[in-house]
């Protein structure tokens, strides 16, 4: 642990010299003598693997991941369909750059170079999932996205400021989903059934989806049913209760004409009870659980979105893009602590509502200059809140003020420019962009009311050179930002960890300053990535201990801004393409986080992720067959924040080293018919994932089939 004594600007040379040399080192012994990446089959680029022929959320525009600097992870749904999650955002642990965590079952989030929560923005379909009381913490709301109507996710590793600017500091996330198409003038149709079982929680997950169109059109839509037993972890103990049921829908309508193309789509998913498995068990030093009942009930996500696109002949703009969206989440809960006669009802909802306009010109000027993207948001977020407490001795209830101040709103709006450059072995692209907020908070007996209006200015430069064919040298840098949210400013509640939130209005912006070089390289045998990173993180919102304490044994915190923090560390991904049908792939990610307090005490930071990864070979034995083996891995963590070691998820001597054999299995057994087989944790190893809530499945044996209908 660094200490409070050293200047950290002597600090930060050195750790990115030293992780420099860690990233290079292995790519400076590199054999560049492979073909052409552009000869490259496109099965080549598997979604297990580190890099994936194109992406849109880095750019905003179709790229090829080897030809933009950022940092991108993809994972495609060939990939969801052999894997099953519970969670859309499991398909990200041990990818490059990424840590999965997981609080309870049916809920997790993606830990992004140490950053997490709101200070990661994620997207569906291009619009806000990140809403104005996503907790810069560990939250349910990722869980409200229907793994099985995702086509892909786009990670892009890094601050994103100039194209996605609020909470886009460690990166962006970007679920993406399916939009069938057909060919041709007579209607044709296509469709979907799919089943999976996993004995680790006896789930059973049902798939079923329909498409019909034609050149030009399309109607799509499904329905997803999940039922997931209590889970039974490493060594045979079964945690209760800690199964919970899913059901979700969706429908999607496309018509592309001479006018441009209209999609229209509706998504809904809901989780009708789900327990909050680190409430009700008793974490580390705790003798009894916090929560006699704590439950999801419900939590609901309704998503409707329209969208225009058009390619046009104006001497202005060559390309048009148009969203409007209405985003509802229902966070209700049933709460009571143990010990208490007090039984909680609450009603939590968030309307989001967003317009995005974005368009593409040439422009007139010297050869090189690739165009100017450009657009302008505005977003509009209302949060309901309310409380029923009910005291059980003496059978009576009234109302309370909610876990947010009730008719809360957070607007914002925004504008933006990137621009290009490139020659034959240099690209360049940056940009700026102006973000407005307008936050309200009505006020109440014990709190006044707050009405803030922070702006700012934010932006980012991409650099890339092209050293050989196959490999090049890519640089990153951009300054991002968040305001405080609601959650940030109002919230008033119970929270994980044996604490008590009261509200703070008085709350100040995050900053944050994102850096990384890295090595990219592609080719007939091998693709692999390298990236060094280091984030200079200002006036971050941290957990305040008031030295008070409820009459329940919580301990009262404050959200404030007492936190500057660093975060360094290497991300990187390998790939090898070898005879007769065999690959093998690597993945190695480490990061290391320090806070400083307003005191001047610096500390490890909080919730960091081990170092860890995975290593895998495929070989393929014929056309229509695939076997997989992988072992993931974590190291152990025993750099702990003041917050991880008082954390009941986390244990105060630190979170134990792991790792899993697993053995997947793919066979086609016609052009409709697939099926496949998961041996997972098969040593039957009880570990738990960093700052988890619960002890990750013990030995699982699943199957599933995945057919295809026209």
């Amino acid at each position: 642990m660094t200490s409070a004594l050293n200047p950290r600007g002597t600090l930060v040379p050195r750790k990115v010299l030293l992780l420099c040399l860690m990233a290079v080192c292995p790519v400076l012994a590199w054999s560049a003598d492979d073909d052409d990446p552009s000869d490259l089959d496109d099965s080549a680029f598997d979604s297990t693997g580190p890099m994936e022929t194109v992406q849109v959320t880095a750019t905003r525009r179709e790229e090829s991941i080897f030809d933009v600097s950022e940092a991108v992870t993809v994972v495609t749904s060939d990939r969801i369909t052999e894997l099953a999650p519970q969670v859309v955002t499991e398909m990200l642990r041990n990818e490059p750059g990424a840590f999965f965590q997981q609080t309870t079952p049916g809920q997790g989030i993606p830990i992004v170079r140490g950053l997490k929560g709101s200070q990661v923005l994620h997207l569906v379909d291009g619009m806000r999932l990140n809403n104005a009381f996503f907790r810069d913490a560990p939250n349910q709301y990722i869980g409200l996205i229907d793994p099985f109507n995702t086509d892909r996710i786009e990670l892009v590793r890094g601050s994103a400021p100039t194209l996605y600017g609020a909470d886009a500091m460690g990166g962006v996330v970007q679920f993406l989903t399916p939009e069938p198409r057909f060919d041709g003038n007579d209607w044709q149709s296509s469709g979907r059934i799919y089943g999976s079982y996993s004995s680790a929680d006896s789930s059973l997950v049902g798939r079923l989806q329909a498409a019909t169109g034609l050149d030009g059109r399309s109607i799509s839509g499904g329905v997803t049913w999940r039922d997931h037993g209590n889970r039974r972890v490493g060594g045979g103990e079964t945690i209760r209760p800690s199964g919970y049921k899913v059901q979700a829908g969706d429908f999607k309508w496309i018509e592309d004409s001479q006018f441009g193309e209209f999609v229209f789509s509706a998504q809904v998913l809901e989780q009708p009870s789900t327990p909050r498995v680190d409430e009700l068990v008793p974490g580390f030093g705790q003798d009894e659980p916090s929560s006699e009942q704590y439950e999801f009930k419900p939590n609901r996500r309704s998503f409707l979105h329209a969208r225009y696109r058009k390619d046009t002949q104006l001497n202005w703009v060559s390309n048009i893009a148009i969203d409007v969206a209405r985003q509802e989440i229902v966070d209700d809960r049933v709460t009571q602590d143990t010990g208490s006669s007090f039984v909680r009802e609450e009603e939590n909802k968030s309307t989001l509502d967003g317009i995005t306009a974005q368009f593409y010109s040439e422009l007139p000027l010297s050869e090189g200059w690739s165009g100017i993207t450009w657009g302008a948001e505005y977003y509009a977020d209302t949060v309901d809140s309310s409380r029923l407490e009910t005291n059980l001795e003496s059978n009576t209830s009234e109302s309370a003020r909610g876990r947010f101040p009730d008719n809360s709103t957070m607007d914002s709006a925004a504008l933006y420019a990137s621009i290009g450059w490139q020659s034959d072995l240099f690209r360049v692209h940056g940009g700026l962009r102006y973000s407005s907020f307008d936050i309200f908070l009505p006020g109440s007996e014990d709190v006044p009311s707050a009405d803030l209006s922070p702006t700012d200015l934010t932006g980012d430069i991409h650099m890339e050179w092209m050293l050989t064919d196959q490999v090049n040298f890519v640089a990153n840098f951009g300054r991002g930002f968040r305001p405080p949210n609601i959650f940030d400013l109002g919230t008033l509640g119970a929270r994980p960890g044996n604490r008590f939130n009261i509200p703070n209005p008085n709350l100040e912006p995050e900053s944050v300053w994102s850096y990384d070089i890295g090595l990219k390289t592609s080719g007939n045998r091998w693709q692999a990535e390298f990236y060094v990173f280091y984030l200079d993180y200002e006036d971050k919102i941290g957990s305040r201990l008031t030295g008070d304490v409820t009459e329940s044994g919580r301990v009262v915190v404050q959200s404030d801004n007492i936190n500057t923090a660093e975060y360094w560390g290497v991300e990187s991904g390998i790939r090898g393409f070898l005879d007769d049908g065999w690959q093998v792939y690597g993945v190695f990610n480490y990061v290391r986080g320090e806070e400083t307090d307003d005191a001047g005490i610096t500390v490890d930071g909080d919730r960091v992720p081990p170092l860890n990864g995975k290593i895998g070979v495929i070989w393929e034995p014929r056309d229509d067959v695939q076997l997989e083996s992988f072992v993931g891995f974590n190291a152990e963590q025993d750099r702990l924040s003041p917050r991880d070691a008082r954390d009941p998820r986390i244990n105060p001597d630190g979170t134990a080293g792991w790792g899993t054999f697993n053995i997947l299995a793919t066979w086609e057994q016609s052009e409709s018919l697939q099926m496949g087989l998961r041996l997972e944790n098969i040593a039957d190893k009880n570990y738990r994932e960093h700052g988890s809530g619960i002890d990750a499945p013990g030995r699982n044996i699943g199957v599933w089939f995945n057919y295809l209908f026209n």
